[in-house]
């Protein structure tokens, strides 16, 4: 029996544009949601007594990022696994891929915490925080990491329903502990004054939450997917495949993270030339950081067309049907450039209004201005070519989705951890100016975009071509 179809989508069969839609809608919503537990941590903490916080609970964000995507990537195998053996029809398979993901995400979850909090100090001393900075972010990241596997628990049990066409639970869930997770800020920050310790205890008892209900939703399900205590085991065959996809997958998250990583480091240094020692506030950790935060909303955006290529992409594999993977392929990519210029227009039109939501205003005071200039500067040299992201991302979980994500993992390697590590080195050390940084972005993305598509066209050529070789 193959999970219920109550709230499945056929990605097999029909129209593919209206379904991807309907697909990645509730996806976005989902993603709004999870945006603003990171908004509301760094506006809130930009209301606290500390006028360090929202630079420490932004640029943080570098260094998480390595740790929390690298089980994000697992959660992507997962994802493919369990769609692929839908689409192949296969009941036993989807039911042990289940289970084996979600007993992978609480080990996962529980070494990443571990290891995360054990270099968290010596990780943030080599990205150059000193001093309260320092002292800030390091709290700050302790606690959100003791709450990392109830996000890791979170994301596979999500990836689980969206393999199945279900992307409305994970959006009605998250809808109730983002506010959870609002309520929890206010109260830890204002009320109590807690700074950045009161946003990661929020950040990490919303997560706790939504692992828990959604876990309880997964257990009430009547089809394959159907969650059971006495099966909550590994096992070897689905772990394999989900490693030989998710491994690649989170090595492919952790290389922009580490590249992100020396950008961020590259920043403190600016901040460390430009403002004058004794300041207030690290000024270019303030105004990145709220930038960044802003960009958080195109990529809860954009994210989900890159998951839905990749799962459409799985279950057509999954039946052999590469004709129609191809057509997945075309439309996955015109739909990612379209939300990702429709939401980078938007950011660029109403930047001063958002900045202002962070506390960063064009006022006249140097720190003021200078953190205006950074958030302003990362804005318009990554916003307005998201597009490319949005492609790269897309093209990405389409080899994931085709089973080449070593092949994906390689050329992310080159693209983004190499070359911007070289970029850093040579370019930025000559220039030393923020414009250096902010334009490796959009580079990296063109080079990466460019070899994923030529691998895209390469594998379905060949695999069409067997096709029709195996028909005739």
């Amino acid at each position: 029996m193959i999970a219920s179809k109550s709230k499945s989508i056929d990605m097999t069969h029909g129209s593919i544009l209206p379904k991807m839609i309907f697909f990645v809608l509730p996806m976005m919503a989902t993603n709004l949601l999870q945006f603003l537990y990171n908004a509301a941590d760094v506006m809130v903490a930009g209301l606290s007594s500390d006028p360090n916080a929202i630079g420490a609970v932004g640029s943080s964000g570098a260094y998480l990022s390595l740790i929390i995507n690298i089980f994000i990537g697992f959660s992507v195998g997962a994802d493919v696994v369990v769609a692929r053996n839908i689409g192949a029809k296969d009941g036993e398979r989807v039911s042990r891929s289940a289970h084996t993901a979600i007993f992978m995400s609480v080990i996962f979850g529980v070494l990443g915490s571990l290891v995360g909090i054990l270099l968290a100090r010596p990780m943030l001393l080599i990205m150059g925080y000193r001093g309260k900075l320092l002292s800030l972010a390091l709290v700050y990241t302790c606690i959100y990491l003791l709450g990392l596997p109830f996000a890791s628990l979170t994301n596979f049990l999500s990836a689980i329903m969206r393999a199945k066409g279900d992307t409305k639970t994970p959006m009605y869930v998250l809808a109730f502990t983002g506010l959870l997770n609002v309520l929890l800020n206010l109260l830890f920050v204002l009320a109590l004054d807690m700074t950045v310790a009161g946003v990661a205890i929020a950040t990490a008892a919303s997560n706790l939450v939504s692992a828990v209900i959604l876990f309880v939703l997964l257990t009430k399900e009547t089809g394959d997917c159907k969650i059971s205590f006495g099966k909550l085991r590994p096992s070897r065959a689905e772990f394999i495949e989900i490693c030989h996809i998710g491994f690649p997958s989170g090595i492919q998250n952790a290389f922009f993270s580490i590249s992100n990583m020396l950008i961020q480091s590259s920043l403190v240094r600016v901040d460390n030339m430009i403002a004058p020692p004794g300041s207030e506030y690290a000024p270019v950790i303030k105004g990145d950081s709220a930038a960044s935060s802003i960009e958080n909303f195109a990529f809860a955006l954009m994210n989900p067309v890159s998951q839905a290529a990749s799962t459409f992409v799985s279950q057509n594999v999954g039946i052999g049907d590469y004709r129609r993977v191809k057509k997945v392929f075309g439309i996955s990519c015109i739909l990612a450039a379209a939300v990702a210029l429709s939401v980078s227009t938007l950011i660029i039109i109403f930047h001063a209004p958002l900045l202002e939501l962070y506390g960063v205003k064009n006022a006249s005071d140097f720190l003021s201005k200078t953190a205006y200039n950074t958030a302003l500067t990362r804005l318009w040299f990554r916003c307005a070519p998201f597009f490319l992201i949005s492609l790269m991302n897309t093209t990405a979980g389409i080899l994931r989705g085709l089973g080449r994500s070593v092949t994906s993992a390689v050329i992310s390697f080159a693209g983004t951890c190499i070359f911007r590590v070289v970029w850093i080195v040579t370019v930025f050390e000559y220039f030393k100016t923020l414009e250096s940084i902010y334009v490796s972005y959009s580079i990296t993305w063109i080079l990466t975009t460019s070899t994923f598509l030529a691998c895209i066209a390469y594998v379905l050529r060949k695999e069409i071509k067997n096709q029709d070789g195996k028909a005739a």
